[in-house]
């Protein structure tokens, strides 16, 4: 698929990137370090938006629309390296043939998206560099910014959706102690100080979810624990206390080295998950609206090659 002009319009130049490594806007202030110029990020959110709605357009294309009510939409991302790739849904459960976005983006460890706007659209995105600082770009705004450091001290994090009941989506980060800390969302990027959700998280290789698979009304978080089982986190609406104690429900996600919550990808109003197994190959969760059963039987929606991507998001 070809990149339109408005989707190369919002894309990071190999000159934004570069300065954008050297932003340093601190938590809360507007300090610039010396010798670092104050710049942030151009168009990452709005190339979100322009993405996430395709699958809206494809799907009324095909006579179909999103169910009343429906999760979250969103594209998909990959990092290749230092390229990075974007998939539009193809309003039908899967995605549309990749984009190639830009290059020079080494420096991004990872990403997330959110939908601080409430639109329906992941068009925010927040974005870790290698040097510890998180960036954030709204879909409506023409410049990001960077909103602080030290987040080297995690090894692992992702945004969930909304898990306190106000505006705005939370971010769940991991540290190195296996200790989960919940940043509460302002709805413009911006977070508040961690909170302690709870220790013992280092059993799990991989950890994701985003919405409500479960169909109670509030957003949950599945893990993957070394032994391949799978467990549901529910969400509880309280940031202070955000989850109820977990339950198994699932084994053999061994087979996956990645797993990610994407949102409404089939159209069907709930949440859904994919997971890219070691052969390379993509599938999709489609949510069930069950707390005992919170995902379908999964489906292939990629055949092989996602192994070349060292972050999806």
């Amino acid at each position: 698929m070809t990149t339109s002009n408005s989707l190369r319009t919002g894309l990071l130049s190999r000159a934004t990137v570069a300065a954008l490594t050297a932003a340093l806007v601190a938590t809360g202030t507007s300090a610039v370090a010396a010798g670092r110029p104050d710049s942030a990020d151009r168009g990452a959110g709005q190339l979100a938006s322009e993405l996430a709605k395709r699958g809206a357009q494809a799907a009324r294309a095909d006579g179909r629309s999103a169910a009343p009510g429906a999760a979250e939409q969103r594209a998909l991302y990959a990092f290749d390296g230092g390229i990075i790739y974007g998939y539009a849904p193809d309003g039908a459960g899967g995605y549309q043939a990749r984009q190639r976005l830009g290059s020079g983006w080494e420096f991004i460890k990872h990403g997330a998206q959110a939908d601080n706007d409430g639109d329906g659209f992941g068009d925010d995105v927040w974005l870790w560099d290698r040097e510890g600082y998180l960036h954030y770009s709204a879909g409506e705004a023409t410049e990001g910014v960077v909103i602080g450091g030290g987040w080297n001290i995690y090894n692992h994090t992702f945004s969930p959706g909304d898990l306190n009941g106000a505006p705005g989506a939370e971010i769940l980060a991991r540290d190195s102690a296996g200790v989960l800390w919940i940043h509460v969302g302002h709805g413009d990027g911006r977070v508040a100080p961690r909170v302690r959700v709870g220790g013992g998280w280092n059993v799990y290789d991989r950890i994701a979810g985003l919405g409500d698979p479960t169909g109670d009304g509030k957003a949950d978080v599945v893990a993957v624990d070394k032994a391949g089982d799978l467990w549901l986190y529910e969400g509880t609406g309280d940031h202070r206390t955000p989850f109820k104690p977990r339950t198994r429900t699932g084994w053999g996600w061994d087979v996956y080295n990645a797993v990610v919550g994407v949102g409404d990808l089939d159209l069907d109003g709930r949440s859904d998950l994919i997971a890219r197994d070691r052969a390379g190959a993509l599938w999709r969760y489609s949510g069930a609206g069950d707390a005992a059963t919170p995902y379908k039987p999964r489906v292939k929606i990629g055949t092989s090659g996602w192994n070349a991507y060292r972050s999806l998001f």
